[in-house]
């Protein structure tokens, strides 16, 4: 994202919610936070990435649920209950970055979002082996992702739709109505790019680990009630002041028609400097 661009005007502006208190990752829990200097536990970067495009959603609509393209970035915390407001400005018709500030008029999130028209490849499915409930991925290390690279990783299904589906806002009725479960239905970037942190989470076991980037493209929208499969390849392993760092691309598929929902870049750190795990 350009440094100079000028963010005058608030689009949106609302409550963090902290979707996933109780994770495996107790980075989102208050007291394991609270020991690597945070306030608390932290918003989950995949329910930030939807702040981010939640009014780029309202604008564009299905456009973007069909052929949208984001890029997004977490630098700095958000917190349970914070209020935060989006920004963004319109590059161009087609193109529109957006900034997130929180309580404190911060800059902890920006994005970058595109809608893409002929898009030239579609991922296929590669027919990786699906996870049993009961599978445990090892320990995470450079040596286990240097394996999952080399060997490949296990792929996981997972349901969007039932009772208590994943939002991002605590009053539904808050969400686009493209996004309501109650409405329209289609899935959120919140549980979208959940998949990937799950996939990635599933293959091998960190805590505590935080996300911090995306780029994904879209390429149909996931209908309410639908099994999502999730194949997921290690891209690179690498450290940087301390942090350890795994780069990985998730694609989503529709589980019956075996069609692509979603590509995924995630960037995460897989080991905290400081980290005893």
């Amino acid at each position: 994202m350009d440094k100079k661009t000028i963010f005058k005007k608030e689009i949106w502006s609302a409550k963090a919610l902290n979707t996933a208190p109780d994770s495996d990752n107790q980075i989102h829990g208050d007291e394991m936070a609270k020991e690597f200097g945070f306030k608390g536990g932290l918003v989950p970067g995949v329910t930030v990435s939807a702040y981010l495009l939640h009014p780029i959603i309202e604008k564009w609509g299905l456009d973007w649920l069909e052929k949208g393209w984001a890029k997004c970035k977490i630098t700095s915390p958000l917190y349970d209950k914070e209020k935060f407001s989006v920004f963004f400005n319109e590059v161009s018709e087609n193109k529109i970055s957006s900034i997130l500030r929180n309580s404190n008029q911060l800059v902890t999130a920006n994005a970058e979002a595109a809608l893409i028209e002929n898009i030239q490849e579609i991922p296929k499915m590669r027919g990786d082996k699906i996870a049993t409930g009961n599978f445990q991925g090892p320990k995470a290390s450079r040596d286990v992702w240097m394996k999952l690279k080399k060997d490949g990783c296990m792929a996981f299904e997972y349901f969007w739709g039932g009772k208590n589906p994943l939002i991002y806002l605590r009053d539904q009725n808050n969400l686009p109505d493209l996004l309501n479960p109650s409405k329209k239905g289609f899935s959120n970037l919140s549980f979208l790019l959940g998949c990937s942190n799950w996939a990635l989470a599933s293959n091998a076991y960190m805590n505590p680990w935080i996300h911090l980037q995306t780029s994904s493209q879209n390429y149909q929208a996931l209908p309410f009630n639908s099994s999502v499969i999730s194949e997921i390849q290690v891209n690179d392993i690498f450290e940087k002041k301390g942090h350890e760092f795994v780069d990985v691309e998730v694609n989503l598929f529709k589980k019956e028609e075996k069609s692509c929902i979603m590509t995924i870049n995630l960037l995460s750190i897989y080991k905290v400097r400081g980290s005893i795990n």
